[in-house]
């Protein structure tokens, strides 16, 4: 997969964690649509998931990443936009295969959980990664079917 640009936003407890990942994407010449928080004040990460999972449904952007403190709440509010499937991942092998097999559009990490270091690891493999197709087809249709109840 050739990704040229990539949406992300955080709620305050991913702050830190999403300018590591801007800074390590843009290093690599990735352009990153930040769409917020820019401050450490309490907000609603919901709101953020919002914002990204928008752009990723419109086909503006074709993977989006949400950063909070555990990654939970934003693969939450992600995964009730249709045609959003969002993987929490706390290390590279998840990464990977959420990819290949789930065919995930919406990487969601935790600042509390993980580093920067592994973080960018996280990205670089979840943003490389091209889906399996196949027999994981039958079951990303079975997923997506979802959204029509």
């Amino acid at each position: 997969m050739d990704i040229r640009k990539i949406i992300i936003g955080c709620d305050h407890g991913g702050l830190n964690l999403k300018n590591a990942v801007i800074a390590h994407l843009n290093a690599k010449g990735i352009a990153v649509e930040d769409v917020g928080t820019y401050t450490p004040a309490s907000c609603n990460y919901p709101d953020y998931a919002h914002k990204v999972c928008e752009k990723v449904q419109d086909g503006t952007y074709e993977l989006g990443i949400l950063i909070c403190g555990t990654g939970i709440g934003m693969s939450m509010a992600a995964n009730k936009h249709v045609g959003i499937r969002a993987a929490a991942c706390e290390n590279t092998f998840s990464a990977r295969m959420t990819r290949l097999h789930n065919n995930a559009n919406v990487l969601c990490m935790g600042e509390r959980v993980i580093g920067p270091g592994l973080a960018c690891d996280i990205v670089d493999l979840f943003i490389s990664t091209d889906f399996e197709g196949g027999r994981h087809q039958i079951r990303v249709d079975l997923v997506n079917g979802f959204d029509r109840h």
